[in-house]
């Protein structure tokens, strides 16, 4: 009986599927931790200039947040490698283990409370990639950086793509300026859409790479050059308004949502694109599913329970922060929503 189970691992997991995988978890560690030394940065750099939530780039000459900054582009870096080697639906969930780390350093360093539900939330999101990472496609053979682009011309990924780039302009050029200050799906909104796009072209990049490193050239190809053009442009403003997020709320608020609203498109842009789940049976594309909803639970959690103390402090904490955000101050750090004359908070 042993040996038909290792046969069934094995289709399960392929070795490229597990190299994703390794490389996916490592970039969740190293993004967890950026996030947390970057707010330390933009804190630090706020308390001395314009802060990033308000237009300011005074975080540009904080040592702290370059720190932070280079531990995201080794995690980024292990995630773009990540992509070459798994599915989009295998590797965009094993964010919610930057979640768990954000949340826990949160607790730690920035002093950001995480109640006993928050603890749940995150075995409910190692549960949910536990359950997508056993039952994830394997990876499609592709022998070109051409035939990346050629599914990206497919009339149902350019309608998909013409929908999220009319969707952030209006977010930016309407949303932003009126709301950008007091609801955080605004920022989180234009750094999910535009990352979905990011995703696809940084796979279509790391194939690409790939396939030259096994002696197939394919830096010949203008194709992979305008790939290129596309991740640089999508990540710059992704970088520029997740700063401008971090700057304005709670990261315990920040890192779930953006997690879900990230992945939720990430998945929907490759089921377009790569038809990932053309190559599955209906029962194991409603397993993923369930596996992202308890991801998803997970999340809610985390987001539900950051203000939530236990025992007699409740109230009198519940108080204080009610106080201060008609101050507009958000509550867990004593970062304002909106930008104030007096002193910030400690």
């Amino acid at each position: 009986m042993a040996t038909t189970q290792t046969p069934s691992w094995r289709e399960g997991m392929s070795s490229d599927n597990i190299k994703g995988l390794v490389l996916a978890l490592s970039s969740s560690f190293f993004i967890g931790a950026s996030f947390i030394v970057k707010k330390k940065g933009l804190k630090k750099a706020g308390a001395s200039g314009v802060r990033a939530g308000v237009g300011g780039y005074s975080y540009l000459y904080e040592p702290l947040w370059w720190v932070g900054m280079i531990t995201m582009i080794v995690g980024e870096i292990a995630n773009f490698a990540a992509y070459a080697f798994a599915p989009a639906i295998l590797v965009t969930p094993l964010g919610a283990l930057s979640i768990i780390i954000s949340a826990v350093l949160a607790h730690i360093i920035l002093r950001e409370r995480l109640h006993i539900f928050g603890i749940l939330g995150c075995v409910l999101c190692v549960v949910g990639s536990t359950t997508i990472v056993l039952h994830a496609p394997q990876e499609r053979e592709i022998e070109s950086v051409t035939e990346v682009w050629q599914m990206a011309m497919e009339p149902a990924f350019l309608l998909y793509a013409a929908s999220v780039m009319t969707a952030v302009f209006i977010l930016i050029f309407h949303f932003i300026p009126q709301y950008g200050q007091t609801h955080i799906m605004v920022y989180i909104g234009v750094c999910s859409l535009v990352g979905s796009l990011s995703v696809m072209s940084v796979k279509a990049i790391g194939i690409a790479l790939k396939l030259t490193l096994s002696g197939m050239n394919q830096l010949i190809y203008p194709q992979t050059w305008i790939f290129t053009l596309v991740v640089i442009t999508c990540v710059l403003t992704q970088m520029n308004y997740l700063n401008k997020a971090l700057d304005t709320f709670n990261t315990a608020v920040v890192s779930p949502i953006y997690y879900v609203m990230f992945t939720s498109f990430t998945i929907l842009a490759s089921v377009i694109m790569f038809k990932d789940w053309d190559r599955q049976s209906p029962t194991q594309v409603v397993t993923e599913m369930c596996g992202f909803v308890t991801i998803l639970s997970g999340t809610f959690l985390l987001h539900k329970t950051k203000d939530m103390v236990d025992g007699p402090a409740a109230n009198l904490s519940i108080r204080l922060s009610k106080h201060a955000e008609e101050d507009g101050f958000s509550g867990g750090e004593g970062i304002p929503l909106r930008r104030q004359e007096s002193s910030r908070l400690p």
